[in-house]
């Protein structure tokens, strides 16, 4: 069921017609990603604009953790290999960085919230030292201003009696309560870019809207953009600015969410729009069974061996990824 969850009005002004449009923050050009002969990212392209909102959106094993783990850094050369670029603020193409490259930028101008904040925060430290830990070692903070600053970022999260919670070990605290620490720290040294790679997906669905809302918030307070990865194409509208669908490491449909959700082009969009829980749905429409294969390079569109739609030209030749109707798409035999 979709979350009821108004999304803020994008921090970054229209730009006037006759100004030329400003630079996205982030561009991601024909990334490719590989393990031997496993062919995970396939040519993936999307821009970030500075204070916008965007959703990777598709099922497990569509590569969208992928994606992020590549933009922070965590997956590099020679552990896989990486092909096109990525450009965080017009920098040096970061799919040939170095890891002294990525200190640079890592948890500074790029963070990144994860799936299970109970496995991500280390159960033998404290919230306060693992809160305080990024604020002394990027931030150059002393131990009093720096846990000063964590008292604030624990209560700008939400979290009450905040003193008394640096205290706390990550397993005294709730799972929602875990999560917000998690925010805390992503948001600690006030990145540029923030990633959210499910933030919701261990959390009881009472307290999502709540998690989902307060990342925007607090993103959109600080100018920062933010990348969320999600299954969901209901919360992603909900949330995001812009939406990439993605299937097999490749990129289906992507544009502004409420185009994608008004009106689905590729029929992995419409199938996965089909499969939302509204309260008024009578029945379901599930996708057919089935999963992408990455045993070897297919040189056609992934999603075909599921889809309604195929032509024999789709198994055979990937659609080129184009500007159609308000969105890009690859296609070559739209839904609609």
């Amino acid at each position: 069921m979709a979350l009821a969850l108004a999304r803020p009005a994008s921090a970054q002004p229209e730009t006037p017609s006759a100004a030329p449009a400003p630079a996205p923050l982030l561009t991601v050009a024909r990334l490719s990603l590989s393990r031997g002969e496993k062919l995970i990212l396939d040519e993936v392209s999307f821009t970030l604009k500075r204070g916008a909102t965007l959703g990777l959106v598709g099922e497990s094993g569509a590569g969208k953790s992928t994606i992020a783990l590549a933009l922070i850094g965590l997956l590099q050369k020679p552990q896989v290999g990486l092909e096109g670029s990525m450009a965080l603020d017009g920098s040096a193409n970061l799919v040939d960085a170095t890891e002294k490259d990525w200190l640079k930028l890592r948890g500074r101008r790029v963070s990144m919230i994860f799936q299970d904040a109970s496995s991500a925060l280390n159960p033998c430290f404290t919230v306060g030292s693992q809160l305080m830990s990024p604020l002394r070692r990027l931030l150059g903070m002393g131990p009093k201003d720096a846990r000063s600053r964590a008292i604030e970022l624990l209560e700008s999260v939400g979290l009450n009696d905040a003193s008394s919670r640096l205290d706390a070990y990550p397993h005294q605290l709730s799972g929602g309560m875990q999560q917000r620490v998690m925010i805390a720290i992503a948001l600690a040294t006030n990145p540029e870019l923030l990633l959210a790679d499910e933030p919701t997906s261990a959390l009881d669905v009472t307290i999502q809207a709540q998690i989902v809302r307060l990342i925007l918030d607090e993103t959109q307070k600080r100018g920062a953009s933010c990348i969320f990865v999600l299954h969901d194409l209901a919360l992603a509208s909900q949330a995001c600015d812009e939406i990439v669908v993605l299937y097999g490491g490749q990129v289906m449909e992507a544009g502004p969410s409420d185009v994608l959700l008004a009106e689905p082009l590729h029929p992995y969009t419409l199938g996965l729009k089909a499969c939302v829980l509204e309260l008024d749905t009578e029945e379901l429409t599930p996708l057919p069974s089935g999963a992408p294969s990455f045993a070897s390079r297919t040189p056609g569109c992934r999603f075909a061996p599921r889809c309604g739609n195929a032509l024999p030209k789709c198994v055979d030749e990937k659609p080129p990824l184009e500007t159609v109707r308000g969105r890009k798409l690859a296609c070559w035999n739209p839904a609609a």
